[in-house]
């Protein structure tokens, strides 16, 4: 059993930074007695429009029925298409499936992993309803190259900002937030994310008052009245004591998002002075994005083998993601196959995520990087 171990992730070191602050949160809505839908939900609610620059925000119960939500308030159903990634979190894809559209995807570009635009347009129809964007691992997709042609043609852009959110992109006349540009941003507050809970959330983004108004309404069962009912929704709200925390956590948000950027700059510069990088590929940050690394995605040689040596030495790491979602069995009835999108599933084995957080030290990365070196050097 090795001596040392580094996690890709440090949940504790984290909450040990704000400790005072979540408990008084926390206590806050204990006093009130007040659990669900209520004054800090609505607050966190503000808050996040602010930050993102949009008109409204509505707080639900995960991520995934962030874009279960927005899909039920865009109609989508029974004979049409959503254009999607095949590489991301099964979330992803499921939302459309389970109201019984169909999933196209496009191939991803190999160096940003996001969904390539020119690869969407192909895949346009007179059935495409919508288009689900992965903002993947922590940097936006260039939608300003997207989203007018999708509004003159009138498809809706549901951006899935579950990894991105604090990601921007700096484009000519300003800058673009993840979450901020598509007719929705769907949210995942899972307690890994940048911005997490303390157990699960999520919240939809708005740039349409419409479509915020049948939101609202579907995530309290349909309802606008209590116990009328217009539509069946779903019972998808955020409660009162995640909603404190996110208030709390969101606060120090900049800051961990730059301490996440300084150890990606860190490791960067690691691997290159140890001679790697024909070895390990490192993230690409796309011009004009500003990368916010909730996850440290790599590319490596012999990537099992190094994974286990890793893990041998007490250090952690996670494939993201091993089976493309046009290979999962659940999905076979959409008629892929192994080949279909060549640059996703290359990714799929050979990427390797390496531990990435805000309290990251130098002298772990140094000694993980170390680590590789001793992987390649003794293979």
């Amino acid at each position: 059993m090795p001596d040392r171990r580094l996690p890709t992730l440090d949940l504790k070191r984290n909450y040990a930074r704000v400790r005072e602050e979540i408990r008084e949160a926390v206590d806050r809505v204990l006093e009130s007695q007040h659990f669900i839908l209520g004054p800090e939900v609505k607050k966190l609610e503000g808050e996040v429009a602010a930050y993102l620059g949009v008109p409204q925000a509505v707080g639900c119960a995960s991520g995934t029925d962030a874009l279960v939500l927005a899909l039920m308030a865009l109609g989508v159903g029974p004979g049409d298409e959503v254009v999607t990634t095949p590489f991301s979190f099964f979330a992803t894809v499921s939302c459309i499936t389970r109201l019984g559209a169909r999933a196209v995807f496009a191939d991803i570009d190999p160096d940003t992993y996001n969904i390539r635009v020119e690869q969407v347009r192909e895949k346009l129809s007179p059935r495409t309803k919508a288009v689900i964007p992965v903002h993947l691992f922590g940097q936006m997709v260039p939608l300003e190259e997207l989203a007018p042609e999708l509004s003159e043609r009138g498809i809706a852009l549901v951006e899935d900002t579950a990894q991105a959110f604090g990601a921007c992109r700096r484009v000519e006349g300003g800058i673009l937030r993840a979450g901020s540009v598509g007719d929705m941003g769907c949210i995942s507050f899972f307690p890994t994310k940048n911005l997490g809970a303390y157990g699960d959330g999520g919240m939809v983004t708005f740039l349409n008052e419409d479509l915020a108004k049948k939101v609202k309404s579907l995530r309290v069962h349909g309802s606008t009245e209590t116990y009328f009912h217009d539509v069946v929704g779903l019972n998808s709200r955020l409660d009162e004591i995640q909603a404190a925390i996110l208030r709390v956590r969101l606060r120090h948000l900049e800051e961990w998002n730059e301490d996440r950027r300084q150890a990606a700059a860190r490791y960067a510069l690691l691997f290159r002075e140890a001679g790697l990088l024909g070895k390990v590929r490192l993230p690409a940050e796309a011009p004009g994005n500003t990368h916010i690394y909730h996850q440290y995605v790599t590319r490596c040689e012999a990537r099992d083998e190094l994974q286990a040596h890793l893990e041998s030495k007490g250090i952690s790491s996670r494939v993201y993601y091993p089976l493309c979602l046009h290979l999962q069995p659940c999905f076979r009835s959409l008629g892929y196959k192994e080949g279909d999108f060549p640059e996703a599933e290359q990714l799929s084995r050979d990427c390797l995520a390496l531990p990435i957080f805000p309290e990251l030290e130098a002298g772990e990365q140094e000694w993980l990087v170390s680590e590789v070196s001793e992987f390649y050097r003794n293979r």
